[in-house]
């Protein structure tokens, strides 16, 4: 096996490994990945070393995965009558939340002149969500296409945040390598062992791309050698581990083959992509098969099956058959056929095998499902992804100000939509509640749910939620729950606060290092879902805002405990009316308070967090005695900015007896009707009798 260990544009040595040493992980030498670092070890084994020179940047790429396996996988593709397409490369793009990843795909997109030189592009053109452009971040899978020196390159943007990671298992269907985008002083993060790992198990090539390699405290050594580590970790094969570095600056379109020497553009991430990816493995004489792994709306094309064709030839106006399994097969016609070019849907007549092309015409189509010749085609095996870990309860809105804002307020038009949610976001599962009018909703994480919500709310749907909950699990009369691996970077100063906060929710510290030159340290914690529930605004607060969170999914394990999420009640408005100032004057004293003068309040609505354990009802509504005797001085109010809770926010604050009321104007908090009469939590009077003092 021989790996391309640096690259310079002057007399640079390339190492020659002996193909004899089988795991990486045994051998020294290998171990250190000879990029950068060098780790204390014991002695090291010598082995025969050839030098040889590099000439120039653009040439010097040799990707020893495809070489080392080229003759392997050609005898396999001769066996099984395959062959590979040299003229197209499918690839996505994956990375841990704000690594950069759709930055770079801008970059791409404008250096493979994609837009006009005259053209206005908006930042991140990739997020065309609103809900994706207000968070900054990215939410759905897209694709889009480039043309480098004759072949085009397909890439598929993904989300980074570990929420949506069924996103990217069902995306990593239709590619055959990645784009491992690694922030060039985080280094590998929660997520970025999520994506490797499915990476990895598809067989898929990894290219790593260490961006942002422009930050003033860039560690790029360090990067490479903990990136190697995860892929030992995750049992990534000899070839796999002998993976390409790119190093590179999305905001500024270049890369280069070493951090020192970037060249002007993103040529040499280009020239790594061809060389180290392998084109697409088809049967083009055989019987058509296309996996459907996304699917899009038009309001004039109806439903679009986006997929990559795995064999045979597509062809617009053709008869065909969706198969979901041997069993259940249908007809159908393809009317229109639509592949991707530069950042558009081009209409083509023919698709063959390898690309990856959008199909009209098929209004019950579905995710997962496969079109197939409609004679001898047969269906691929299904998308599976992994199960959900939180569920929490949609209801139909029962508070006085129902259907004042929102358009669709009844049972059958909340069910409708969230099953048909099910049709596109295969992480997602719904049931019936216990009531009618009850609908459980389980995904990934409360962001996950959260988004489905926000887009609900946006659409002009009116529904009440219930506190998120995890889903548990019995094995062997034994309770598991589920547990996450959760990083906080936090400057060193609030570290002991943090520690605190964690330690009390259950979390079990198994690592903590520095991070560069910036004095803040990384935490990671494996803890319990049920503690990350309303743990993000704890931890801003105890930071002072400079706190960053990330989790993903680890695994199941045994109940950890009571777990305590809230030590404050709240406050909880007395009556239906509008909050006045002469009220809020005196309730201010109590604690903090969502509300200012002149809202709208009914019973039962939280109203603000009180002060001490234990929930207090105030009349917020009370309006001074009018009398007919002036006083000297008005007096004057002054009242608190009160708090503005976004949905998360809010999500993240309720209680087990409490709900978020959703409209399409507002969010508001209130009190369980159903589970207030049973348990009634309001503060403890000091006086539970009637008793009457006498001073004397």
């Amino acid at each position: 096996m021989e790996m391309a260990v640096g690259f310079h544009r002057t007399l640079t040595p390339s190492f020659s490994v002996n193909p004899n040493s089988r795991r990486l992980s045994s051998s020294p030498i290998l171990a250190k990945r000879i990029l950068g670092q060098t780790l204390s070890s014991p002695a090291i084994t010598k082995l025969p070393l050839t030098f040889r020179p590099l000439t120039s940047v653009r040439s010097s790429i040799k990707c020893s995965v495809s070489e080392a396996t080229e003759t392997q996988l050609e005898i396999a593709d001769k066996k099984r009558q395959l062959m590979r397409r040299r003229d197209i490369r499918n690839i996505a793009i994956v990375a841990h939340v704000d690594h950069g990843k759709t930055t770079l795909v801008d970059a791409m997109l404008k250096q493979a002149k994609v837009f006009r030189a005259n053209q206005f592009v908006q930042e991140r053109i990739m997020d065309s969500n609103d809900l994706e452009r207000e968070r900054g971040i990215t939410i759905l899978s897209k694709n889009t296409s480039i043309t480098y020196k004759d072949t085009k390159i397909n890439i598929i943007d993904t989300p980074g945040h570990s929420d949506f990671g069924g996103e990217v298992e069902r995306v990593l269907n239709m590619v055959e390598g990645v784009l491992l985008v690694v922030d060039s002083v985080e280094g590998p993060m929660p997520q970025t062992r999520f994506v490797l790992k499915k990476a990895l198990e598809f067989g898929h090539a990894v290219v790593v791309v260490v961006n942002k390699i422009d930050r003033p405290s860039a560690r790029p050594d360090f990067v490479i050698n903990s990136t190697f580590e995860l892929f030992i970790e995750l049992n990534a094969t000899d070839e796999q581990c002998d993976f390409q570095v790119i190093y590179a600056s999305g905001i500024k379109g270049k890369a280069g083959l070493s951090p020192e020497n970037l060249a002007e553009d993103l040529g040499p991430l280009f020239e790594a992509i061809i060389r180290c990816i392998p084109g697409p493995r088809i049967d083009k004489d055989g019987a058509l098969q296309m996996l459907v792994t996304n699917i899009e709306y038009d309001e004039h094309k109806g439903r679009i099956a986006i997929g990559r064709l795995h064999a045979g030839v597509l062809q617009r106006g053709m008869d065909v058959r969706v198969c979901t399994s041997e069993d259940a097969c249908r007809y159908a016609r393809v009317s229109e056929l639509f592949v991707y070019e530069k950042f558009n849907r081009v209409p083509a007549e023919t698709v063959e095998a390898g690309d990856i092309c959008a199909v009209c015409g098929i209004d019950d189509i579905q995710i997962g499902e496969t079109i197939a010749d409609k004679i001898s085609g047969r269906p691929l095996p299904a998308i599976r992804v992994e199960e959900p870990t939180v569920r929490m309860a949609f209801s139909i809105n029962t508070s006085p100000f129902v259907g004042r804002e929102g358009k669709y307020v009844t049972s059958r038009n909340l069910r409708d939509r969230l099953y048909r949610e099910l049709e596109r976001n295969l992480a997602m599962k719904v049931e019936d509640g216990e009531t009618a009018d009850t609908f459980i909703v389980s995904g990934r994480g409360t962001l996950h749910i959260t988004i489905l919500i926000e887009n609900m709310r946006r659409e002009g749907y009116e529904f009440m939620v219930g506190p998120p909950k995890v889903i548990n699990k019995r094995v062997d009369d034994k309770l598991l729950e589920p547990f996450e691996i959760a990083t906080v970077e936090v400057p060193e100063v609030y570290m002991g606060p943090v520690v605190e906060l964690l330690g009390k929710r259950r979390g079990q510290m198994f690592d903590m290092q520095g991070l560069g030159a910036e004095g803040t340290t990384l935490l990671k914690y494996k803890i319990p879902t049920r503690g990350l529930l309303g743990l993000r605004n704890a931890i801003l607060t105890a930071s002072r805002g400079t706190a960053v969170l990330n989790t993903i999914f680890d695994s199941y394990g045994p109940w950890a405990g009571d777990i305590t999420t809230r030590d404050q009640g709240s406050l909880v408005a007395f009556e239906d009316g509008t909050t006045t100032s002469y009220a809020l004057s005196s309730s201010q004293e109590r604690g903090q308070l969502f509300v200012g003068p002149g809202s709208d309040v009914y019973k039962g609505q939280i109203v603000g967090i009180h002060q001490r354990p234990g929930d207090l009802s105030l009349n917020v509504c009370k309006k001074k005695a009018a009398t007919n005797i002036r006083s000297n001085k008005e007096q004057t109010v002054i009242l608190d900015t009160p708090l503005v809770y976004s949905l998360d926010d809010c999500i993240e604050y309720i209680q087990e007896d409490e709900m978020v009321e959703v409209t399409p104007s507002s969010i508001r908090m209130c009190k369980n009707p159903k589970l207030a009469k049973k348990t009634r939590r309001f503060a403890p009077n000091p006086f539970p009798f009637h008793c009457v003092f006498s001073f004397q």
